[in-house]
């Protein structure tokens, strides 16, 4: 069933860049923006990771936690974060345990060619830890824009 504004957000443990266990219970009683992204250091997922980056001053003022996460390891985390400088946690879903959870992990279609995938969305995640809003179609140029938006922040 696909997740909706309103419903409980998908309790998850994982890994983030550093080898940290991290867990949503951690970020109970804050907003949080979970980021759905294919690959570390492709060109269109470092663009929107750089907007993030470049906008997160602003998203921290606004109260709010920015996690990415993508089925990449920790080591290719860790050299995604330090080439382009991200100041937020990136969590490791190889086994895409947090993909299936949250429906990302869905059939696209490129150049005409099917194959399985993650669908670039981020989950807007309140205090309580219900999810507030989903984007469903993530712009790598304008994720913040869109991330203030879901929030009623723009």
């Amino acid at each position: 069933m696909e997740l909706q504004a309103g419903d409980k957000a998908p309790e998850f443990k994982t890994k983030d860049q550093d080898g940290n266990v991290v867990s949503l219970k951690d970020f109970k009683g804050k907003k949080v923006a979970l980021y759905f992204y294919p690959e570390d250091d492709t060109q269109v997922c470092t663009v929107q990771a750089c907007n993030l980056r470049d906008n997160y001053a602003i998203l921290k003022e606004k109260g709010i936690t920015i996690l990415g996460v993508s089925p990449n390891d920790e080591k290719s985390h860790k050299k995604f974060e330090a080439k382009y400088k991200l100041p937020f946690t990136l969590l490791v879903d190889e086994d895409l345990k947090l993909a299936n959870k949250y429906g990302v992990w869905a059939e696209k279609v490129l150049y005409g060619h099917r194959h399985m995938g993650i669908v670039r969305s981020t989950f807007l995640i309140n205090e309580d830890g219900k999810i507030h809003h989903i984007i469903k179609r993530a712009l790598s140029k304008t994720h913040t824009q869109q991330i203030l938006k879901g929030w009623g922040m723009d």
